[in-house]
């Protein structure tokens, strides 16, 4: 699998995110997933044309803003998906009682790896390879990113076909199709995560700026 994914990433690298769909969902068929944050549809709406019914793994935080639970719902309702809604091995109250409050404050680290990194990993398990809307102008970490890896950590194929796409790329995609997006995507929130560690983005300010708003963090752990 390591070698299939290095041979994808050579033949794919340039070829449009169709392609790469069509590339994975010939591979894997029903052993692929997709993972969505819920910012917006647009990788939903991709990969559901040719792989309906595909799985859509949401990580439910228990910090997420209600708009971001509305757009699972929708996206659950509106498009030829199955969403399936991951949860963390603990509640908030539970981690509270455990590790004290705010956890997410003192040591984000440890809470994105609590309440995403493991509840993902035992999610994928069933999986041979995961679509992701990873895009390389993103992050500094995510900027080599190529078209198909090889997640050694999960022992994966990890399959990423917009990763060259800007947000204007983005941004025309979801006008020309009527792609379902996340409410806060339009109230100043360009990148969206947890309701305790993301804020509003100043005009023209780097749309990411907003995560983890005043400390280092830039990933919370699932792409790096």
């Amino acid at each position: 699998m390591e070698r299939l994914a290095a041979e994808a990433a050579d033949a794919l690298a340039g070829a449009s995110a169709e392609d790469v769909i069509a590339w994975a969902a010939k591979t894997f068929g029903s052993r692929i997933c997709i993972t969505s944050s819920m910012s917006d549809a647009v990788l939903v709406n991709l990969v559901s044309k040719q792989l309906p019914g595909i799985d859509v793994l949401f990580l439910d935080t228990g910090y997420h803003f209600p708009e971001t639970i509305g757009t699972r719902d929708a996206v659950s309702a509106i498009y030829p998906v199955n969403v399936i809604n991951v949860t963390p091995p603990t509640t908030v109250a539970e981690q509270d009682a455990e590790l004290g409050p705010r956890l997410y404050s003192r040591n984000p680290d440890l809470c994105c790896y609590l309440r995403k990194v493991v509840p993902l990993e035992q999610a994928l398990a069933p999986y041979d390879a995961w679509f992701t809307g990873v895009r390389r102008e993103e992050t500094e970490a995510r900027s080599d990113t190529k078209v198909v890896s090889w997640d050694a950590r999960r022992e994966m194929v990890k399959v990423n076909p917009i990763v060259e796409w800007t947000q204007k790329q983005v941004d025309d995609y979801v006008a020309a199709e009527g792609v379902l997006v996340n409410p806060l995507i339009y109230d100043g929130y360009p990148s969206i995560g947890c309701r305790t560690c993301t804020s509003r983005v100043a005009d023209g300010a780097n749309p990411r700026s907003g995560r983890w708003a005043g400390t280092a963090k830039t990933e919370c752990g699932i792409h790096i």
